[in-house]
């Protein structure tokens, strides 16, 4: 049976995607597509391979089986030089924010541009200070994250990973290990900026409340299998999700 064509205006295409880890199979023929410019959600419960499947669309662990898209192009079957050039087009927040603790935010921010652009150091400085002025941080260019909230470590984080105009930008549970109010102005500030600046957004959380004001699709994932895809009304009613994610009390808090 021949496998249906790519969506060319799909930003993301799963499909077939098997993770293991030697012989332990940790998802089976996973299918999944990001829209353009849509906030798009994998949610799943904590073991369930958020983080693994996000480490496979980054290219830092190979499928078992399947094949990763990007718009048309494999990035799966990519060689390393085209594989660099997808990923260019990429930016990642971690949940730790995962910054420099030894320089100050805009240095943090200058990192990928004085790495991949032919900025004068004049210009990158400029960039820095605007990035951190989209997230909220404008006056802090030369704070360090030792002096910040988490909540602030985590605008600087996301500065970042916005530093060179990604198309797609990546987000592990944002707001992971922040108080519900912090929690709540990172998901306002993803809205916000998506809203602003186009892009399709990936983002991974547990927190089933947290994801329904959040985004325009969702998949569902639940140890080894995947059990729904779907807009957040569409997920909210499905029997398997209500199963999964609203009897435990963890998912919903």
């Amino acid at each position: 049976m021949t496998a249906p064509a790519i969506d060319p205006d799909a930003h993301i295409t799963v499909r077939g995607l098997t993770m293991a880890y030697g012989d332990f199979v940790l998802m089976r023929d996973l299918d999944f597509t990001v829209r353009r410019n849509d906030v798009f959600v994998i949610m799943g419960g904590s073991g369930s391979g958020k983080s693994t499947l996000l480490r496979h669309m980054l290219g830092l662990i190979e499928p078992a089986k399947g094949e990763i898209f990007h718009g048309t192009e494999s990035f799966t079957r990519a060689a390393p030089e085209e594989r660099e050039r997808m990923l260019r087009r990429c930016g990642v927040l971690y949940q730790s924010g995962a910054l420099w603790t030894s320089m100050t935010l805009a240095d943090n921010v200058a990192l990928p541009l004085e790495e991949f652009t032919d900025l004068s150091p004049a210009e990158v400085r400029e960039v820095a200070e605007l990035k951190l002025a989209l997230v909220g941080l404008r006056g802090f260019e030369d704070f360090y994250p030792s002096q910040l909230s988490g909540g602030m470590q985590k605008r600087a984080g996301l500065a970042r990973a916005m530093a060179l105009d990604p198309e797609i930008l990546f987000f592990d549970e944002p707001s992971a290990g922040l108080d519900p109010i912090s929690s709540l102005e990172i998901d306002e500030l993803l809205l916000d900026l998506n809203r602003a600046q186009g892009g399709s957004f990936v983002v991974i959380e547990h927190n089933m409340k947290a994801v329904m004001s959040l985004c325009d699709r969702i998949v569902a994932i639940s140890y080894g299998r995947k059990l729904a895809e779907g807009s957040p009304q569409e997920i909210a009613a499905d029997p398997l999700v209500i199963e999964a994610y609203l009897g435990a009390e963890d998912d919903v808090a």
